[in-house]
């Protein structure tokens, strides 16, 4: 394979979306090989490229805005995120942390039945559980429709949590959310 066309491939890769290692090496050991190139290619049209060696991914996203200069259309789309699927995320996040904390090596895989266990907590009290099952199913599918979980071949109802969740998820969010949690709590508490 030339030089030309597996730089074309790997940018390609990266526009389509996450490039992780595991998954196209042949992409990720060009990622590696023709950074710059890559990353000069990108940055013309107002896009960084984002490469986390540690964890093995990289992906695109847009370089922030000047101020006093004119702004790019937005290649990298925003995606605004509902409630349930934040709350996921945020809690995904918080099971990582705690996996790669107790010294868990490799990766994280969780069943849907966990999933819809830590969402039960956070969600208004119901006696419906069909419904709430429902609506975990729901989130769950969104967040592997996002790349944040991958299904397990093989294995029903379980996932594997995709490491880019840090990129998205990072200290500072997980930090607000835990306030916003106290002081959910502490006004619960006060109404009692």
């Amino acid at each position: 394979m030339n030089d030309d066309f597996a730089v074309s491939s790997a940018i390609i890769r990266l526009m389509q979306g996450v490039v992780y290692q595991e998954a196209d090496e042949v992409s990720w050991l060009t990622l590696q090989r023709s950074a710059g190139p890559i990353r000069d290619h990108f940055a013309a049209i107002g896009v960084d490229v984002v490469v986390d060696d540690v964890e093995g991914y990289a992906y695109l996203r847009s370089k922030p805005e000047v101020e006093g200069e004119p702004a790019l259309p937005r290649l990298v789309h925003r995606r605004a995120l509902s409630y349930p699927v934040s709350l996921l995320l945020v809690l995904l996040r918080k099971r990582l942390v705690e996996f790669e904390t107790a010294g868990g090596e490799g990766r994280l895989v969780v069943s849907g039945e966990q999933i819809a266990e830590m969402l039960r907590v956070f969600q208004a009290d119901s006696t419906d559980d069909a419904r709430l099952a429902d609506q975990a199913e729901r989130t769950v599918k969104k967040a592997a429709e996002l790349g944040f979980l991958r299904a397990l071949r093989g294995e029903a109802d379980h996932w594997e949590v995709r490491r880019i969740i840090k990129a998205y998820v990072d200290a500072q969010t997980m930090n607000d959310f835990a306030t916003m949690l106290r002081d959910y709590a502490d006004a619960r508490a006060g109404d009692e």
